[in-house]
């Protein structure tokens, strides 16, 4: 099995490389990440400037291939140009910090396993809830491949894609895993104002407390109650209840 493995932290980020070194034995590994972090970057893709790829060495190890773009130009640079031919399955991860909820939409991590699925690929994303009371990312490395590996066991059709989320707690105190769906409302996020020292006013989006929101069923609340994630997601945008009510409408336009 050949394993594309991405992320949108970085290719020196501690995520990627704890969960390469757990997964490795799983199958021939191909690291292809930003050469830089790219967090919140979502599906973007590079039309203003040439990407380029280079050899990425760590005392003098090689350890994949950085590329100056984003997280789904790494999977289209990986699939077209680095391996001989397309991955078996496509792993983004290990992301520092819970990709659950409409963070989705705004996640690298969750765009790069999108884009591998457009491209018909098997792939699966794979974050960490990593908080200030818990943050050993190799032991949720070694939690992310016993679900990684169960998941591959299953041979995923042709474009699918999970969304798996590990909640910050040792494996010891993880519940179980539950099959979820997407927290689809508002976090509710604001922006602190603040003065620079010459007087201009800047921005900082502030994060909120993802713990008071509950439904059950969602991705959000089995992490919140210490469950792994795991919710399938398809990149077809369509509202089709929308869909059908919206075509008993009247288009005729009068000429």
């Amino acid at each position: 099995m050949h394993i594309l493995l991405t992320n949108d932290d970085g290719i020196y980020a501690p995520g990627i490389a704890a969960l390469k070194h757990q997964i490795q034995t799983l199958g021939q590994i191909t690291v292809v990440a930003p050469d830089i972090e790219q967090s919140g970057v979502g599906h973007s893709i590079t039309f203003s400037h040439p990407l380029r790829i280079r050899e990425v060495r760590l005392n003098n190890e090689f350890i994949g291939y950085g590329v100056n773009g984003s997280p789904a130009d790494c999977v289209k640079l990986a699939a077209f140009e680095i391996m001989k031919k397309g991955p078996d399955v496509v792993i983004s991860g290990l992301n520092m910090g819970a990709n659950v909820g409409i963070h989705i939409l705004y996640s690298g991590t969750v765009a790069a396993a999108v884009e591998a699925a457009i491209m018909g690929f098997p792939s699966i994303a794979v974050s960490f809830e990593i908080t200030d009371r818990y943050a050993d990312v190799a032991a949720a490395a070694k939690v992310a491949r016993d679900v990684i590996e169960r998941i591959i066991k299953h041979k995923l059709p042709k474009g699918s894609l999970l969304n798996v989320n590990i909640p910050a707690r040792p494996p010891e105190q993880i519940k179980g895993i539950k099959v979820t769906r997407q927290f689809a409302h508002d976090f509710k996020e604001t922006f602190d104002k603040r003065t620079d020292p010459s007087g201009r006013a800047y921005y900082w989006l502030m994060g909120t407390n993802k713990s008071i929101h509950r439904e059950e069923g969602t991705d959000l609340t089995a992490v919140n109650d210490g469950y792994i994630s795991i919710t399938p997601l398809r990149y077809d945008l369509t509202d089709h209840g929308m869909h059908k009510k919206i075509e008993t409408w009247d288009w005729n336009i009068e000429s």
